[in-house]
């Protein structure tokens, strides 16, 4: 594959992926809270959820969310060493992206559409197969842009500038998902709000004209080799710094994602303003990137990472105790700003880790076996992390939702912050156990 050489094109290449993963945000983050009523305030119902009422079964619709983030973690496997083995004119990348792209994108248009009124079995099968069928081809076209990342650069300055870059754009779509959003929802209902930000898809359209590869008809890339399935996952879980980094970067998933998850819910639930908690939190991240990274250079890798945990758990905590002040007082306005602030010294670099880590890893395995599969990388990344969300947003959140209804700020959606905070108390303990070279990635010379 034909590198980047400039930063202007790393910059553009590094933005790609942003309509892609709005719509992932909006599927996890709006779409799936649409299809029940709890936890919502009574006058948020008829703007966030799809017709005012439950349209899913309580008891199966959570076994349905879970196997579909399971799949999304599981089908990362197959989808990655699709995309590490496509034989093509046109090369692996650019075939994988297309052929993810249109299925994924029909799959959210169908999601907005309602079989019938009531919570009917019909309605929480046809919702959990098409979440099956948008995650499936959401996998294929990340893992395979993901994959990219690796290949496109030849440095760790490079591929730690185009992470960083695409932490900033995590951030710009965040804000455009919890903040633009939320803001339209006070008004309107959620399915055409969900359409109006179909079209940043198009985003996904710059790789198909920056990745310049050659034909992979004869089984190699760049004349390296290309291994099948389960030749490619020995070659991964052997890997045991990677295994060690997924065990901790699954517990802090656990806490990201059951917080964007149940975000919808938990501001309106304790009387929080979303709006203002998030601005605050995302507003600063380039300048807490830049904080990030100069502790990465001075002290490596694993001492910024328990940075970023710490920082993350102080955030949810003072969260938690914010939600239980009064209703609109001034001390529940200034103390959500602290939490939003707090919050953004960790958000944007939890995001880049999930770039940056991998990639490396691929490419310094890649340089001792000569054997091109980045792909897998992020797929077995997908796994864990599909099974740390599930378990968070599938299990966790509808539990929470279900024994809440629309009442007091004390019922436990309330405690939902807490139990974020604990998923990155476990991931600091176990930065513990990461090796040594994981710890120094990153950490420049002093000579």
């Amino acid at each position: 594959m034909k590198k980047l050489k400039t930063r202007p094109q790393m910059l553009l290449y590094a933005i790609s992926g942003m309509g892609v993963n709005l719509l992932n945000l909006m599927m996890g983050s709006y779409l799936c809270s649409a299809l029940l009523t709890g936890g919502f305030k009574d006058e948020a119902v008829k703007f966030q959820t799809f017709t005012g009422s439950d349209l899913v079964d309580y008891a199966v619709w959570p076994i349905f969310a879970l196997a579909a983030k399971i799949l999304d973690g599981v089908i990362d496997v197959p989808m990655a060493s699709f995309t590490d083995r496509l034989r093509s004119r046109w090369g692996r990348r650019r075939p994988a992206l297309l052929i993810g792209l249109i299925p994924m994108v029909l799959a959210y248009v169908l999601f907005l559409i309602v079989p019938q009124k009531g919570a009917t079995l019909l309605n929480t099968v046809y919702y959990g197969v098409i979440l099956c069928i948008f995650y499936s081809f959401y996998t294929l076209t990340m893992v395979t842009y993901y994959a990219t990342f690796t290949e496109i650069v030849e440095t760790e300055r490079e591929r730690n500038f185009i992470s960083n870059v695409k932490s900033v754009c995590d951030i710009l779509y965040f804000i455009i998902g919890y903040v633009l959003v939320r803001m339209l929802l006070n008004g309107m209902n959620i399915r055409p709000v969900a359409l109006i930000v179909l079209p940043m898809v198009v985003t996904m359209l710059i790789p198909l004209f920056m990745i310049q590869e050659g034909s992979s008809l004869d089984g190699k890339v760049g004349g390296k080799d290309t291994v099948g399935l389960f030749k490619s996952l020995r070659y991964t879980f052997r890997n045991r710094t990677f295994i060690l980094w997924m065990v901790c970067y699954s517990f802090m998933t656990f806490g990201v994602q059951l917080f964007l998850g149940g975000i919808n819910e938990y501001f309106s639930y304790v009387g929080m303003s979303m709006i203002l908690v998030m601005a605050t939190a995302f507003a600063p991240v380039p300048l807490t990137l830049l904080l990030y990274n100069r502790l990465q250079k001075k002290h490596g890798f694993v001492f910024a990472f328990r940075y970023i945990l710490l920082v993350y758990t102080v955030g949810m905590i003072a969260m938690f105790a914010t939600g239980r002040l009064a209703d609109g007082s001034t001390a529940k306005m200034a103390c959500s700003i602290v939490c939003g602030l707090i919050a953004s010294l960790a958000i944007g670099a939890m995001f880049s880790v999930a770039y940056s880590v991998p990639s490396q890893l691929a490419a310094d395995e890649e340089k001792v076996t000569g054997v091109s599969h980045s792909a897998m990388y992020f797929a077995v990344q997908g796994l864990f992390a599909g099974v740390a969300t599930g378990i968070a947003t599938g299990i966790v959140l509808t539990a929470l939702k279900a024994n809440s209804g629309q009442g007091t700020v004390n019922g436990p959606v309330s405690y939902m912050t807490l139990i974020c905070a604990a998923g990155t108390v476990v991931s600091f303990a176990l930065t513990f156990l990461l090796p040594r070279s994981l710890k120094e990635l990153g950490k420049e010379s002093k000579t």
